[in-house]
């Protein structure tokens, strides 16, 4: 989708935390794309040196804020999608598993009138995965498959990063979750409005616990928690 088909403003918001090694690489990919109006960044109190790289950014179309303590993910992305004025708002990790270029296929559905929200998926197929961890996998099925059976919708992967949503869409749901329950928080909330979700395989090139990956099994479990939670008794 070249910029002149699009009349959407689309704002990307990036939670950040201690990602010194891939955050200038990944905001120069994100800022390649001529979809991209407006990137939102969030630090979330790293001590690696992230907040410099950050601090000599100069680019009128990257907005860049700073939590003083470590909050988590999803406190991050409600920092940056309170600040975000794009018509849509999509999420993008601070690492560079997850590949900018395929914006136009998670904006597409949207942009054509058929979605309101847009769920990226690295087990749909059609894009390069790098392979790693059997049983991350074999969790992240499982969680995808609960979250569904709560919320009668079909997904392939409830955990994935790359999320596009109407700005309309956020405006009517209230976020709770300050770390990874982000993501089941945040289906259960979208599904309950009977919303048209939409899902496109993206491509996945993960990284190791070595090379900084964060999410582990504590996650896991707060994840499954906050599928029952928000799926029951929480709004």
């Amino acid at each position: 989708m070249e910029r002149a088909e699009h009349t959407l403003n689309i704002s990307v918001v990036m939670p950040v935390f201690n990602e010194a090694a891939t955050v200038r690489s990944i905001i120069d990919l994100v800022l390649k794309q001529d979809l991209v109006d407006e990137l939102v960044v969030v630090d979330d109190c790293s001590t690696d040196g992230t907040v410099d790289i950050l601090a000599a950014i100069d680019n009128p179309a990257v907005k860049v804020h700073c939590h003083e303590t470590n909050r988590g993910k999803g406190a991050a992305l409600r920092t940056g999608f309170a600040s975000a004025t794009g018509d849509v708002v999509l999420v993008q990790d601070a690492d560079l598993e997850y590949d900018p270029r395929e914006y136009p296929l998670l904006i597409q559905p949207i942009a054509e009138g058929k979605a309101d929200v847009v769920y990226g998926s690295r087990f749909a197929g059609g894009g390069t995965h790098r392979v790693l961890y059997f049983w991350h996998s074999v969790g992240n099925r499982m969680l995808t498959l609960l979250s569904n059976i709560f919320t009668d919708i079909n997904l392939t992967d409830m955990e994935v990063c790359y999320k596009a949503f109407r700005r309309e869409v956020l405006e009517k749901i209230t976020l709770k979750e300050d770390r990874f329950g982000f993501e089941p928080e945040v289906t259960a909330k979208i599904a309950r409005l009977h919303v048209r979700i939409y899902e496109v395989p993206v491509s996945y090139y993960g990284r190791t616990y070595a090379e900084g990956k964060k999410i582990g099994l504590r996650d896991a479990f707060r994840t499954l928690w906050c599928i029952i939670k928000y799926n029951t008794f929480a709004r």
